[in-house]
């Protein structure tokens, strides 16, 4: 793999700033430059600074290095890797590009403008230092067809999605002389160390992903046109129901910015010859109007869509593309639309949508079979393999499937079918496919997959580093099961518990699981790895099972839910052998606390975690204050050092249910520990927390000793219910949060003890338990969790 411990960034937009932020994200030291101002903006005159100023010259880097703590979503893991950021300008610190291993270029997209900053780069480059540009579509060749052929080996396009923190897919593009070493190793440092997923492009305009996306969003467009459909009823047919994102197409353009988006299909207008796909992408005439009148979407405040203020609040208004005039949206629905709904599934809902023959079942047959019969008919001019051009549609535009994922989804001999019915085109190699007697794109025997490469079935490498509990599943490596989760055999005796209830929302149904998998690995296993591939790790109990209990009185069923939660993260903390967790993306309340037992904890960077019961009226008690106390007891062995401020700190934490902006930013919160750690691909979660297990074994794994935990008693809980009373009178939290904050508080300092007296963990559980059960007959804390289930919000009553 390339060894890349410096980088420079050319280009200090939101894409270059962006970039470099992720850089700094993974530990990379980072110089971003830009150009130099050529004028003083008034608060520089005021200042009496001159053009010559350092704080002048480097301006606009500066800028966007500030910018950086105010973007949201946040580009950055942790403000604090700012700091790993130094700006700069291309005229004074030129020379410096010599002493880092990787240059970035991301500056305006113009072929000239970019040949020239090459040519500069060229002057100074030290041989073997890879050089790269981040350009959404200009021709990679073209940029380096006047350079040396040294420089050209070590020249290639690195296509980030914006915003590049987020967004998964890196799209590599070679020259025609890039060394084949380095486009493997950078293909395996951007995995292995971004985090990203790396497909190769050829040098093609707009490359994989914009290519196709891009076709298809005008394809929806114009067909939304020619039959009369409204904003609102395109994107009710081209969201989930067809296995892409929420933002469907009317808000994914307002997103990206209406501008950028015909920007990139003017770029593919330009470059291409065939009439009939020069039409496709020759910007129709709404857009362009739309651009005119600067209604570019959300940075401008109007789009497609608009948020407008009412009496009630605020209200989200679609454009009608007739009238030109915006109105409050209409909820859509139909038969097709319905069916999808219910179906299980994205192939299930592609099969209800486009089989219940209505207005709605038309559009998306009418946009989806151009889109593959294009994605067919550029097959070998954009990519490689069919597998990269459906990760690159999944990566870079979130669908669920990639175009030949989603034709062998729909059925491939039965679309083509209907497709040549219909008059369409068909590529020559698909049917040929056909006749050759395969009826898929795709096969998959065993756990391993096959795809179609050079008209024949290849197996599609596999990578270690992926560990895939699904394909595992379907190779009968399931060691129990019941409704709520599953026990999986990982290889190499380590054994896997997954959660797969619905959101994997924490029942009685895996918390049984856990104690039978403790059982089973303790016999059979080296060790257990938590994790899960669902869409969050745990959004926390089953906040449904406990309000009806509640509401219903039966205090004895609410009090046995809390000790069953309470008794299995008991019993997977005094499991023998080796636990690590891999949480990932929302790992919330009840989610935390079933990783807190874990010898380890691996979260992936995308990990937003946090203890938010009191947002429902509750507070922790699945162990979560235990393990906090036990934390700040474990921090400061000194009996002599004084334990408030720690407690003090996890207090506010669960108060205000704070919740992490990322794996790193646990660290801000309390709750990482000394041998917790991040892994930046979510992908590599499972095997990274895997080989944890192994090498904890290795080494001879020793549970750790059953401790007291030290606790700040009485006095220290009367710190903290001053601070919420405080809280209270400064008109910041209700009564009701009052009573919560002195619930917690009890709990966290050891209840009505004596400084530095020395609890059980099994005391410190049952002080949770109690608190628990008196909150939830708070008719408060009931609102609360009706409002949660109901909403999707916290109330604050």
């Amino acid at each position: 793999m390339t060894t890349i411990r410096t980088a420079a960034v050319i280009g200090s937009g939101v894409m270059g700033s962006g970039i470099a932020a992720h850089l700094a994200n993974v530990g990379i030291p980072v110089l971003l430059l830009d150009r130099v101002p050529e004028q003083l903006t008034p608060q520089e005159e005021a200042a009496g600074l001159t053009l010559d100023h350092p704080k002048v010259r480097n301006r606009f880097a500066v800028t966007a290095l500030e910018k950086l703590g105010k973007t949201n979503p946040a580009p950055l893991y942790s403000e604090t890797f700012a700091s790993r950021i130094t700006p700069g300008n291309i005229e004074d610190d030129l020379a410096k590009l010599s002493q880092v291993d990787w240059i970035v270029e991301v500056i305006i997209e113009n072929l000239q403008a970019k040949q020239e900053l090459i040519a500069r780069i060229e002057k100074v480059w030290k041989p073997g230092t890879i050089v790269s540009s981040n350009t959404s579509g200009i021709s990679i060749n073209a940029m380096v067809e006047n350079a040396g052929e040294a420089f050209k080996k070590h020249f290639l396009g690195t296509h980030f999605f914006n915003p590049p923190r987020y967004m998964k897919l890196l799209e590599i593009i070679p020259n025609e002389q890039t060394d084949p070493v380095i486009i493997s190793s950078m293909s395996d440092f951007c995995e292995k160390k971004l985090g990203k997923g790396v497909v190769q492009a050829k040098d093609t305009p707009n490359f994989i992903s914009n290519r196709i996306g891009t076709y298809g969003l005008l394809i929806t467009l114009r067909e939304m046109l020619a039959k009369g459909y409204t904003v609102e009823e395109v994107d009710a047919v081209t969201g989930p129901a067809m296995g892409r994102p929420k933002s469907a197409t009317f808000r994914t353009l307002d997103l990206v910015g209406l501008d950028t988006f015909v920007h990139v299909a003017n770029n593919v207008f330009d470059l291409v010859t065939d009439p009939v796909e020069k039409d496709v992408f020759d910007t129709p005439a709404i857009l362009k109007e739309m651009v005119a009148k600067g209604w570019i979407g959300e940075k401008q405040g109007q789009g497609f869509y608009k948020k407008v203020k009412t009496a009630e609040g605020k209200e989200i208004q679609a454009l009608n593309l007739e009238t030109m005039a915006y109105a409050a949206g209409r909820k859509i629905s139909s038969a097709s639309l319905e069916a999808a709904k219910q179906a299980k599934g994205t192939v299930g809902k592609l099969k209800a949508l486009l089989g219940a023959k209505d207005r709605y079942s038309e559009l998306a047959w009418n946009i989806l079979k151009p889109v593959l019969l294009y994605a067919a008919e550029k097959r070998d001019e954009i990519a490689e393999t069919i597998v990269d051009i459906d990760n690159a549609l999944k990566w870079g535009f979130n669908w669920e499937l990639g175009p030949f994922e989603t034709w062998d989804a729909i059925g491939l001999k039965r679309s083509v079918e209907r497709m040549e019915v219909e008059g369409s085109t068909v590529p020559e190699w698909v049917k040929a496919w056909i006749d050759a007697g395969h009826d898929s794109f795709y096969e998959r025997k065993e756990g391993r997959t096959f795809a179609i490469l050079n008209e024949e079935l290849r197996e599609v490498e596999s990578r270690p580093e992926i560990i895939s509990l699904a394909s595992l599943k379907q190779q009968n490596k399931i060691i129990r099961s019941n409704s709520g989760a599953s026990l999986i055999d990982i290889g190499d005796d380590v054994a896997c518990l997954e959660f797969n209830s619905p959101n994997n929302a924490i029942g009685a149904d895996i918390l049984t699981m856990i104690q039978q998998s403790v059982d089973e690995v303790r016999s059979n296993y080296r060790g257990l790895v938590v994790a899960n591939e669902g869409k969050n790790f745990c959004v926390g109990a089953n906040l449904m099972l406990l309000l009806m209990e509640a509401q219903d009185g039966e205090w004895d069923e609410v009090d046995g839910i809390i000790r069953l939660f309470q008794n299995a993260m008991l019993k997977l903390k005094r499991l023998d052998k080796p636990v690590v967790a891999a949480p990932h993306k929302m790992t919330l309340g009840g989610g935390v606390e079933a990783c807190m037992p874990a010898d380890q904890t691996i979260f992936s960077a995308e990990t937003y975690y946090g203890l938010v019961e009191t947002g429902v009226g509750l507070i922790p008690a699945g162990g979560g204050c235990k393990e906090l106390a036990l934390l700040a007891s474990q921090q400061v062995r000194d009996p002599e050092v004084d334990l408030q401020p720690w407690i003090n700190a996890a207090f506010e934490t669960v108060a205000m249910a704070k919740v992490s902006t990322s794996g790193h930013d646990t660290k801000r919160l309390g709750y990482m520990r000394a041998q917790d750690s991040v892994v930046v691909n979510p992908d590599h979660r499972i095997y990274e927390a895997k080989q944890a297990v192994l090498r904890m074994d290795a080494a001879g794994y020793t549970p750790p000793a059953i401790e007291k935990i030290r606790v700040v008693g009485e006095n220290g809980k009367a710190v903290m219910q001053v601070g919420a009373y405080s809280m209270l009178k400064g008109g910041y939290i209700s009564e009701h949060d009052q009573l919560i904050a002195n619930k917690l508080a009890h709990v966290l300092a050891g209840g009505n003890v004596p400084a530095g007296t020395l609890v059980t963990e099994q005391y410190m559980l049952d002080l949770e338990r109690e608190a628990f059960l008196s909150l939830c007959g708070e008719i408060k804390t009931q609102q609360r969790m009706q409002f949660m289930l109901s909403k999707g919000k916290a109330l604050r009553n």
